[in-house]
């Protein structure tokens, strides 16, 4: 009789299904041509509740040294095979026998891994292979085995598990068969391929999901229709998708929905998990097809989560083929099988959007990111768990700063990911230092050693030579600084570590007293001033700098991000207020002669942080128009560092390299079908990675009018879509605009005039304003603050002069440990080289790094060649201007 392979398979059990999975699996790794029936049985061996392994316990037979007897006959096997393994003629002869011994002697409706040991002996050929295990396989004895089958297989996993397909017990309405065996009616595909958010949710498994009521709500007005009630949930990476699916189950799990829901269980699927060791090909369609039948057929209705929806598409097979998608299409359709999936909104528009009859089956519930204030709320729902794992306490100021700097900061994701991530390490970085030698201490040891090992060797070399005499005085005074700083560095890790177990003892007993009493209140008050003492004497040890950490404070988050942006902790938590406050005086240190400038952005700047301004456009909209050099770059530095934390908050853009009408897709990204779409624009990707910046539109005169256009609604509604339809937040940037459009007119006015003769910076405007509207269109320069730059004087650029010489003089002491000294008459020499009006304060670059520089180098590396260290470089002008120096 001859039986299909197809149907053969069909009839294992489940475990023995993992089996043949399994040994596909080792079939592969070890590249062999074909799948032998040694395979399978080394990978039952694996399984320990199976009949196979029981039996041979029976008989006294090692499943470990079986496994070796088959690893040695599997290591003579040919190798070398590439492409997909096949069958062997043995195997399917075994699975034959196997399935008519369980047919017809056993009245088993699936084959068991025990069938497959009569399946040995029931084949001369195959009898055969089991006799050369003799130790083994040829120790049990199959009359036995035929004679005392039910008590050699009790305890069998296999005796509780129906077979892999469930449609047997499925009747053509989806319903289970009332007249089907209950073992039958079990659950082994949902059992292995999903998992029960409901339970979870009963066990107090699911963190608490605060905020995200609306969108519960929505899913469940989904998951009450009657057809298509299949909810999409669609949000960027982070912003909660899967939370609000845990939502629904804690609402699941306490019976907070309608009548219709609550004896729903809700499983999450892994499409991971059904591809899986699924090489045969038909295995991945089985599984899934496993799956639907039993979510029709289970007594408890079912709701399916199916995470990273997209990746449906392609599942298994072909994509618009044989894949899963087009597997549950027909159920979605008739409301069979509700499921809720969870995507982003590029996978969603890339793959399911362009499937129209997968997409309509889903009803789209938008995630969008939380605000501030929500994202707060969420993150105190999760601080009682945070302080359960790690048994420390967090201050309610870190869940605020960690959303705060969280989304100032870090711009690549979304609240409250993010913001999670952040109060999540600090705990991790409390609870570790608490417990571990903090970083100060483990470096001042790598230091000492360092020092010890250079010493070491410099006398080694000493013993042949006079060398090093110096650098060794110079070590062994280092080294009695470093071990005496080591020394007090340990002392008072100790002391600290020693204060803080006490204040966490204090404050434990402080909470366990009873609330009310006389006698409460007073050991209350007793403990509290114990209390408060040890955390001043704490204070007053650590100084804002602690080892052994306490709690998660403020402090503890502006640390860990700034560890992972590299912006200076100290320009984060520093008076913002006061910063804006006296933000004209600041910017004033880096540039010089534009006052009426500098007022003018602080203004916006204050107006902005007032939370006066329209908060639908971006926080400001400067045009800085003057000569080269004036000082407009400068300023748009001065603010990123001042107002975002550092220089690399500037996002630079040259409006001269998008001169054609076509460049304007470089900022936004390329359309669809073009190269290089769904890469981001330079703009658009720029700003949604950043969105806390500065950005510097540089030239903007040079700009195609088309690309210009661009920006209206920037400077309007503070968005912009890129090409991939997302919508770029503007709001939080302060956007700069610079051009030498009217610089001649500037000149004119300005030239040659004493400072009180200058025109009012109105004035100035005013005279620039025929030259603006002929070239930006008048719509243009109403969406922004227009802001003259004057000429740099004299007076200023002997400042400027200053300022950059002062800025060479860290220089050289930063990496020569030298003083660089130098009088007025270097400033008046540069100053009078400085001809050339129109270049404005880079003429000061060009001298100093054209001329000066470069002749006090030659010198420095000439020193050095020598061996001689440089202590100090003097320069001054002679009387026809030109540079003296000496270098010391």
């Amino acid at each position: 009789m001859q039986i299909s392979l197809k149907s053969l398979i069909g009839k294992l059990n489940s475990d023995c299904r993992v089996a043949l999975e399994r040994a596909a699996s080792l079939c592969v790794a070890r590249t062999h041509h074909v799948i032998e029936p040694e395979h399978v049985l080394l990978a039952l061996c694996e399984q320990e509740t199976t009949d196979f392994v029981l039996v041979c316990r029976s008989f006294g037979v090692s499943a470990g040294a079986l496994a070796d007897d088959l690893e040695r006959t599997l290591s003579g096997h040919q190798t070398g095979n590439g492409q997909t393994p096949v069958f062997s003629a043995r195997f399917v002869r075994l699975l034959e026998r196997a399935w008519l011994h369980a047919s017809l002697e056993s009245q088993s409706p699936f084959v068991r891994s025990a069938h497959l040991l009569f399946g040995l002996a029931g084949d001369p050929e195959l009898s055969q292979f089991a006799q050369r295990f003799p130790a083994t396989l040829g120790r049990i004895r199959i009359d036995v085995l035929r004679a005392e089958f039910d008590s050699l297989t009790s305890g069998s996993s296999e005796g509780r598990v129906a077979p892999c397909s469930a449609a047997d017990a499925v009747g053509s309405n989806g319903l289970a068969r009332s007249g089907a065996d209950p073992a039958l009616r079990r659950t082994p595909a949902l059992d292995r391929f999903t998992v029960s958010l409901t339970r979870l949710a009963r066990e107090g498994k699911l963190d608490p999901v605060i905020g995200r009521d609306a969108e519960i709500r929505r899913m469940i007005d989904i998951l009450m229709r009657r057809r298509q009630n299949n909810p999409m949930l669609a949000g960027e990476a982070g912003v909660g998708k899967t939370a609000v699916v845990e939502g629904l189950a804690i609402r699941l799990a306490r019976g907070d929905v309608p009548p219709a829901l609550r004896d729903v269980d809700l499983l999450a699927l892994d499409i991971g998990l059904l591809q899986a060791g699924a090489s045969v090909k038909g295995e991945f369609e089985q599984r899934l097809k496993g799956v639907i039948d039993e979510v029709r057929a289970s007594v408890r209705p079912v709701i399916l989560f199916i995470d990273e929806a997209h990746g449906l598409i392609g599942a298994g097979g072909p994509a618009g083929q044989g894949d899963a998608a087009n597997l549950l299409k027909p159920a979605l359709a008739r409301g069979e099988l509700r499921t809720v999936g969870a995507t982003t909104w590029s996978e969603y528009k890339k793959y399911i959007d362009k499937d129209a009859a997968l997409s309509r089956r889903f009803q789209v519930v938008r995630i969008d990111e939380p605000d501030e204030t929500l994202a707060c709320a969420m993150l105190r729902a999760m601080v009682p768990a945070l302080e359960a794992h790690f048994g420390i306490r967090v201050l309610d100021e870190a869940v605020v700063e960690a959303v705060r700097l969280s989304s100032r900061y870090i711009g690549a994701r979304q609240l409250p990911d993010k913001a999670v991530s952040v109060l999540d390490t600090a705990c991790a970085r409390v609870a570790l230092g608490q417990c571990a030698t903090p970083a100060e201490l483990e470096d001042a040891r790598q230091g000492l050693a360092r020092l010890r090992e250079e010493q070491s060797a410099l006398k080694r070399e000493s013993l042949s030579s006079a060398a090093h005499r110096e650098r060794l005085a110079e070590l062994d005074s280092a080294i009695e600084r470093q071990s005496k700083a080591l020394e007090v560095l340990h002392r008072r890790f100790e002391h600290e570590q020693t204060l803080v177990a006490k204040i966490r003892q204090a404050q434990t007993a402080l909470e366990a007293l009873p609330a009310t009493g006389a006698s409460a209140r007073g050991s209350g008050r007793r403990r509290g001033g114990t209390l408060d003492r040890l955390l001043k004497t704490l204070a007053s040890v650590q100084q804002n700098a602690s080892m052994v950490p306490l709690q998660v404070d403020r402090q503890l988050v502006a640390d860990v991000v700034s560890g992972w942006t590299g912006i200076p902790l100290g320009r984060m938590l520093k008076d913002e207020i006061r910063t804006i406050l006296g933000l004209k005086a600041l910017m004033a240190e880096r540039v010089r002669g534009q006052d009426h400038a500098l007022e003018a952005v602080a203004q916006r700047v204050r107006t902005a942080r007032a939370n006066l301004e329209d908060p639908c456009k971006p926080k400001a909209v400067f045009l800085f128009v003057g000569p080269s050099g004036v000082g407009k770059t400068e300023t748009a530095l001065a603010l990123a560092d001042l107002l975002y934390g550092g220089e690399r908050k500037l996002v630079t853009i040259n409006m001269s390299e998008y001169q054609e009408p076509h460049s304007v897709a470089g900022l936004k990204g390329a359309p669809p079908g073009y190269v290089g779409y769904g890469e981001g624009g330079v703009l658009t990707e720029a700003v949604r990675r950043n969105p806390h910046c500065v950005l510097l539109l540089d030239e903007v005169e040079k700009a195609h009018p088309d690309v210009l256009e661009l920006f209206f609604q920037v400077f309007d509604k503070g968005v912009l879509e890129d090409a991939e339809g997302r919508e770029i937040d503007f709001r939080n940037t302060l956007i700069i605009l610079t051009s030498n459009v009217g610089s001649a007119q500037i000149m004119a006015s300005c030239l040659n005039l004493a400072e009180e003769a200058m025109p009012t910076a109105d004035e100035l405007a005013s005279r620039l304003a025929p030259a603006l509207h002929q070239r930006f269109k008048p719509a243009f320069l109403g969406r922004m603050k227009v802001v003259p730059f004057y000429p740099i004087s004299d007076t200023v650029l002997a400042e400027i002069i200053q300022l950059k010489l002062a800025r060479i003089r860290e220089r050289v002491a930063a990496n020569h440990k030298a003083r660089f000294i130098h009088d007025d008459t270097l400033t008046e020499a540069v100053l009078a080289r400085c001809t050339e009006v129109d270049s404005g304060a880079r003429n000061v670059d060009h001298i100093l790094n054209g001329s000066l520089l470069p002749e006090i180098a030659g010198e420095v590396l000439a020193r050095m060649a020598d061996g001689e260290a440089v202590s100090e470089i003097r320069v001054s002008a002679g009387e026809q201007g030109q540079f003296r120096y000496s270098v010391v």
